[in-house]
């Protein structure tokens, strides 16, 4: 895509033929404090309006770099906070495109405060609407924050997204490390849930305006042509869990967000039975902090907007390294307040051994789970025998073998920790039996009037 029209172009990509109807299309910025020359044209860099995405109702604004370097001023700024506006009363989506030189430095304190009332516009419209930015040419600075505040950023390959351009960091230079290239925002910072081309930006939006509801009043629901007595045989002996989140979806589709940063957990969604389902699940058996949050940002994310959480659950340990252990205790805590404060339903699915802390941050019972299924063969226990043998002082091996013979499912279950032993190839009947069953789920207990007796 190219030429003087870029802005709309990409906005006419998006959304369906003929559906789009424009917002301030007269709009030019005001006097500035400066006595310098800058030409008024219509518009004032931003393309805004509403239109459909796949049916879908959006509000949608793209940044226009062929106008002011689409640079972000006051006026530009109303143009956006009056979309947003709009979008909070009718429960419309909000799609940025951003591609901006940055704030108009010939607006100063017009154009600062013009970005402020920007955070404060997403900081309320933040669990209330769907908000996704794609990140197109240069956004820094307070461009970058704000986008921060959606609930997805999207990145194409070439673009440029930081808070501080790398060259101003000390001992860095681009060359060295790019801290704003899509790369680095992706497999370090893990602030960007998607990165590729242009293309593939928009396509994956549609994607996800799709799959998510408009707003937290609306439920994810729709038709499924999959089979809900479908089994699972090709999940007997998997030790895959994306493998297991692809076969419990409908159509054996599973959506990853953020594959890159933190691959010891996996987050994203499927549908069951046509309701989209939030996925969160350990790629390894070792939980880390940036895994940690990033499970718990998603969690807090499907809970605002009613979204069931299914866990896959095989950690046996939490990482135990210097770096690691900064944040390793505030990262298991956020996780924890999440999954054991959501109110939407929770299944989880023991799918390896689950050992000690690890066990009880990934959404046991004890932390919130509503249904809790295990594999046959799982371990769940205290500790492993290893360790154990170290602390055990009588009985040398002999305890140890002892204590590892507890520490097995049918232990886990005859106390009730585990509601059922299930088999692979019955797991997605299992597991849509219990989102059906949960689906009449309350945040709070039935209110009664008084006892009927």
């Amino acid at each position: 895509m190219s030429g003087m029209n870029q802005a709309a172009e990409r906005i006419l990509a998006l959304a369906d033929e003929g559906s789009f109807t424009e917002f301030g299309k007269e709009v030019t910025m005001r006097s500035t404090d400066f006595d310098l020359s800058i030409p008024k044209e219509a518009g004032d860099g931003v393309v805004t309006g509403i239109a459909t995405v796949g049916g879908t109702p959006v509000a949608v604004y793209s940044q226009d770099r062929a106008v002011l370097n689409g640079s972000f001023g006051e006026m530009h700024a109303k143009k956006i906070l009056n979309l947003y506006e709009f979008a909070l009363k009718t429960g419309l989506p909000v799609v940025g495109m951003l591609d901006s030189a940055g704030v108009r430095l010939e607006e100063a304190t017009d154009a600062l405060e013009a970005f402020g009332e920007l955070y404060r516009m997403k900081a309320k419209a933040s669990g209330a609407i769907l908000q996704i930015d794609l990140v197109f040419g240069r956004t820094g600075g307070m461009a970058a924050v704000a986008a921060g505040l959606s609930d997805f950023v999207l990145m194409e390959n070439s673009a440029e997204f930081f808070v501080n351009a790398p060259n101003t960091l000390p001992g860095n230079f681009e060359e060295k490390l790019n801290t704003a290239s899509a790369s680095y925002r992706a497999e370090s910072a893990g602030d960007v849930s998607f990165t590729g081309t242009e293309e593939e930006l928009i396509s994956f939006t549609k994607e996800l305006l799709g799959l998510l509801p408009a707003n937290c009043e609306e439920l994810a629901v729709g038709e499924s042509a999959d089979d809900l007595n479908r089994m699972t045989p090709e999940l007997e002996g998997e030790t895959s869990a994306k493998a297991f989140a692809a076969a419990l979806g409908d159509g054996e589709k599973f959506t990853e967000l953020k594959p890159s940063y933190a691959p010891d957990m996996i987050t994203g969604f499927i549908k069951l039975d046509g309701m989209t389902t939030a996925v969160v699940a350990n790629g390894s058996d070792a939980l880390t902090a940036a895994g940690l949050r990033k499970a718990a940002e998603f969690v807090r994310f499907a809970d605002a907007f009613d979204l069931p959480v299914v866990t896959l659950s095989h950690a046996v340990r939490l990482e135990a390294s210097e770096e690691g252990e900064k944040a390793l205790l505030r990262e298991a805590d956020a996780l924890v307040s999440a999954l054991s404060s959501s109110t939407v339903p929770k299944v989880n699915v023991v799918i390896g051994d689950m050992i000690g802390n690890a066990y009880l941050i990934m959404n046991s019972k004890a932390s919130g789970a509503d249904i809790v299924y295990a594999l046959d063969g799982v371990k769940i226990g205290l500790m492993d025998g290893s360790a154990a043998r170290k602390i055990l002082s009588d009985g040398g091996e002999e305890a140890a073998r002892k204590f590892e013979e507890k520490q097995t499912v049918r232990q886990a279950a005859k106390r009730g920790y585990v509601d059922e032993i299930v088999a692979a190839r019955s797991l997605r009947k299992k597991v849509l039996i219990a989102m059906e069953i949960l689906s009449a789920k309350r945040g709070e207990p039935i209110a009664k009037k008084h006892a009927g007796k």
